[in-house]
């Protein structure tokens, strides 16, 4: 099913209203961490362009993002690829003049096709922000589990106390809050901030993880720590992740996708591949100049 169908070449809202909350599964064992290897996810996006009113951003952008791997989205500011990143999770469609057209598929199954929830897309494929957004007033542990919450699930106390665990010990911060649980989440490092909020995504037991250039408020030691939570992820997530910084693309990710818009033209993919042969042997001389520091 088609995100939004052109015979007539006129785009139109693609607004869903929200669902009814769904309730978590009580019986033992319920709540679990993130998925086992053997069950990583496929992101597939076909044809997708976009708009914001008559402006069009995207043009017949089509990218596969591999189970198990960190896809990283380069390109100038202006480009389109936060727009992407937004339509990978049905958040596109919150904008009132937005619309878009093609198809953003997870394991096959259209994510808008109408007869799924909007909850379901969000829950599948979680979104990790370019400003560490924790709820500040709220405890480090109910930071956490505000997920379950904000995508209609329910769980015991018993089960939550797992998750929390489990979550935080995915996003690399288990070791330094154990002890401090009912702490705001608003006294965190910035550092520690981000990373609480990967545990808030994880909580929820996402398939895919999409990140907005998380690292670009932060000082290079929490990007580092950000980065290395990142690989160890991939191993029960995939990842996708839009950055600006091309050696922290380099370090991370295995496939990578350059996108550029210019001269007033929507923005496209140019090139996407294996990262390092994009960067050691690109196939657009586009690309070479980009990742070579010569626009952008």
């Amino acid at each position: 099913m088609t995100i939004e169908e052109q015979s007539t070449g006129t785009a139109t809202s693609t607004a869903v209203a929200p669902e009814p909350a769904a309730d978590w599964p009580t019986s033992p064992g319920a709540v679990q961490g993130p998925p086992s290897g053997n069950e990583l996810s496929v992101l597939d996006a076909r044809n997708v362009s976009a708009w914001f009113g008559s402006h069009k951003v995207l043009e017949r952008v089509s990218l596969t993002m591999p189970a198990g791997q960190v896809t990283a989205l380069i390109g100038p500011s202006g480009c389109g690829k936060s727009t992407f990143l937004r339509i990978l999770n049905r958040m596109h469609e919150l904008v009132p003049i937005a619309a878009l057209a093609g198809e953003v598929r997870l394991d096959g199954d259209d994510i808008y096709d109408r007869r799924k929830k909007i909850q379901d897309a969000r829950k599948d494929i979680g979104m990790v922000f370019q400003k560490p957004n924790p709820f500040p007033a709220m405890s480090i542990y109910d930071n956490v589990v505000a997920g379950l919450k904000l995508t209609g699930l329910r769980a015991s106390r018993d089960e939550k106390d797992e998750l929390v665990e489990r979550s935080l010990t995915s996003a690399g911060l288990w070791k330094e809050v154990k002890d401090r649980l009912s702490q705001p989440g608003g006294g965190l490092s910035g550092g520690q901030q981000q990373r609480l909020c990967i545990a808030r995504s994880l909580a929820v037991r996402p398939k895919v993880l999409l990140m907005d250039e998380p690292c670009s408020a932060l000082d290079p030691t929490s990007t580092r720590v950000i980065e290395e939570t990142m690989v160890e992820l991939q191993k029960e997530v995939t990842i996708v992740i839009v950055t600006h910084n091309m050696q922290q693309a380099q370090r991370v990710s295995q496939q990578c996708a350059f996108f550029l818009a210019s001269q007033g033209t929507p923005g496209a993919i140019v090139e996407h591949g294996d990262t390092e042969a994009m960067f050691s042997e690109p196939q657009d001389e586009r690309t070479y100049d980009y990742v070579n520091g010569r626009f952008g």
